[in-house]
């Protein structure tokens, strides 16, 4: 096996733009080979140590401080003040106001209820909903996932040849040791907070309100970490229960009397925008230019020819960080091969969204900043580029299907154009609303015992390219999920993603790989999808890992990177997978395995 040896510096089909008539210049430093500055944040060429060390010399602390105190230090103050507010103010002016109208208090006070929940009740449930899941994501899973997955590669290193069950063990006591680990580490952070809490509000503090400040970040401190002693627990043993993930040992035959789906599943694509343009991550031990992504679709169109495909499947990172000449480069393959395109439906993937630089992995974004929600607009123009007409929004408002992607973005369309040609911050914040409301996607089954498709966002709010690749699913996008499914109780669902919901049950090389890609809450995520679990399969890319598995009765599919994947005889490969649904449960077969010989490969 030969890992990071091809050059792609030719152009589509393989054509040598340096032959011809012209001697080829040979510089003593040649770009077209790239140099150091090319392996940055290459991970297959630095240490995710190295990595971070440079970043500490290179970041802005101003603009960390500024992110910190918006993101965290304002939301802790608020949240601390809260218990200030109700407790002592808020009783003060019950008292007076009860004394008055002691004998209507309780009716105008449900009216008032009643009012703000009619008025403002959804924008209040959508923002606490994501601030729950925020809080997960920052306080319990990132610190419970360091613990677990620590004391699973650690019993993984003491015990290399345990047994099935023996890990399956080892599995669960390493969960609910990463809990019990995270719930005493809160209960000592709230021992030390404790002393500075103040409960209750007085009338002098609205003289002094910045005495308020100390107080209200301990109350913040012991709100959070009593959330989190208790949350802590409930995630790991719930975890543990569920189940060590497991290959998938058996597949289905195909009734001869069922209509089988042929999907054809790619992820990672990594387009770039420079014709010797290397990979963020693999950097100049990966592949440059765009001459694989061609292989492998004109592959694609050959073997539809031969056999024809029903879908084409892009689970995420179209591209390599999200810029336009990226986004320019992939549509133009896929514009190339029409009969691909009309097939096709793809996903937002980290690398999508997420790179706030990829020239500079220390850049840190301000929340306010316009650049992440151009990179949003980006992908969404993309995505309605390609399938706008096909897949339809859920409608929260309704519990049931909304309008097509297109018609969504219509009524903003020459706003979006209007940002994207000057990046304002007012017209940034006034199309804030649009990349939350388009997700869940969702292509209805055809028939009542068809198949459909759910295409998900599990990309977490990130500001730092050093972050992007966390992910996180919000119980928004599950509740039009689970509405989607509850709609055509005899079909069949794929249900795609683009981060990981389980860790690979086979050990990974690097222990940063188990902690710092992950899907924060996808334990969680399993579970939701555990009472539909014979009628549904699940698509996802982002560790370029080729597995096929099952946790907790989800069958799972996890497609390699046929762009940045390990080159053996000059080949990489995908996957083609033969679907059916027959007494209302989704059969998955035996897949196909399909090899792309690189035009680009060279010894």
């Amino acid at each position: 096996m030969i890992i990071g040896s091809r050059k792609a510096t030719e152009d589509h089909h393989g054509s040598d733009p340096t032959s011809g008539p012209h001697p080829r210049l040979s510089p003593l430093i040649d770009p077209r080979h790239g140099d150091a500055e090319d392996d940055i944040a290459s991970t297959k060429s630095r240490s995710l140590l190295a990595i971070g060390g440079r970043l500490l010399t290179e970041i802005s602390l101003p603009k960390i401080v500024v992110a910190w105190g918006m993101l965290i230090g304002l939301p802790a103050v608020l949240l601390g003040l809260a218990p200030l507010v109700l407790l002592g103010w808020g009783a003060r002016i019950s008292e007076k106001f009860t004394a008055g109208f002691a004998g209507i208090s309780s009716l105008l006070i449900t009216i008032g209820l009643i009012a703000l929940a009619w008025v403002g009740g959804r924008p209040l449930l959508r923002g606490a909903e994501q601030g729950f899941w925020s809080l997960n994501a920052m306080a319990v899973q990132p610190v419970y996932a360091l613990f677990r997955e620590g004391l699973r590669h650690l019993a993984g290193r003491l015990i290399p040849g345990a047994g099935p069950r023996r890990r399956a063990h080892l599995y669960a006591a390493a969960a609910a040791g990463g809990g019990i680990l995270v719930s005493a580490l809160s209960f000592w952070l709230v021992r030390l907070a404790w002393p500075a809490t103040r409960w209750i509000g007085e009338a002098g503090d609205i003289l002094a309100p910045q005495g308020l400040m100390l107080p209200a970040l301990a109350n913040a401190v012991v709100i959070i970490g009593c959330y989190v002693m208790g949350a802590a627990l409930v995630w790991a043993f719930a975890d543990g229960a569920l189940g060590r993930p497991a290959d998938l040992m058996t597949f289905a035959d195909m009734p001869s009397d069922s209509r089988t789906w042929r999907v054809a599943h790619l992820s990672d694509l990594h387009a770039v925008g420079e014709r010797y343009g290397f990979r963020i991550e693999s950097g100049r031990t990966g592949p440059q230019g765009n001459g694989s992504l061609h292989d492998v679709l004109d592959r694609l169109k050959a073997l539809h020819l031969e056999q024809p495909l029903d879908l084409v499947l892009v689970t995420g990172d179209m591209t390599d960080a999200g810029r336009s000449a990226e986004w320019a480069e992939f549509l133009d393959a896929a514009a190339a091969h029409p009969c691909l395109a009309e097939r096709m439906l793809v996903l937002p993937g980290n690398h999508d969204v997420n790179v706030v630089d990829r020239a500079n992995p220390a850049r840190l974004e301000l929340p306010t900043s316009p650049g992440k929600r151009l990179r949003q607009l980006r992908t969404l123009s993309a995505i309605e580029a390609l399938h706008g007409d096909k897949v339809l929004c859920f409608d929260s408002n309704t519990g049931g299907f909304g309008p097509t992607l297109t018609e969504r973005l219509a009524p903003y369309r020459d706003g979006i154009e209007a940002f994207a040609d000057t990046g304002g911050l007012r017209q940034s914040l006034r199309l804030a609303r649009i990349w939350d409301e388009a997700f869940p996607m969702i292509v209805p089954p055809a028939t009542d015992d068809g198949l459909g498709v759910v295409l998900l966002n599990s990309n977490a709010e990130a500001h730092f390219s050093f972050t992007n690749a966390l992910g996180m699913i919000s119980a928004l996008q599950v509740r039009g999920l689970m509405a989607a499914v509850r709609q055509f109780p005899r079909a069949g669902w794929i249900v795609a993603l683009h981060h990981h919901l389980v860790e690979y049950p086979t050990p990974t090389q690097a222990f940063s790989e188990r902690i710092g890609t992950a899907l924060v809450n996808g334990s969680w995520f399993v579970r939701q999808l555990r009472l539909l679990a014979g009628r549904l399969v699940v698509f996802h890319g982002h560790r370029h890992t080729d597995w096929i598995g099952q946790c907790g009765g989800i069958r799972i599919v996890s497609a390699p990177s046929p762009v940045m994947g390990p080159v053996e005889d000059g080949c990489v490969s995908f996957l083609v997978h033969t679907l059916a649904v027959s007494g209302g449960n989704l059969l998955l077969a035996t897949p196909e395995r399909i090899e792309v010989r690189l035009s680009s490969y060279r010894d």
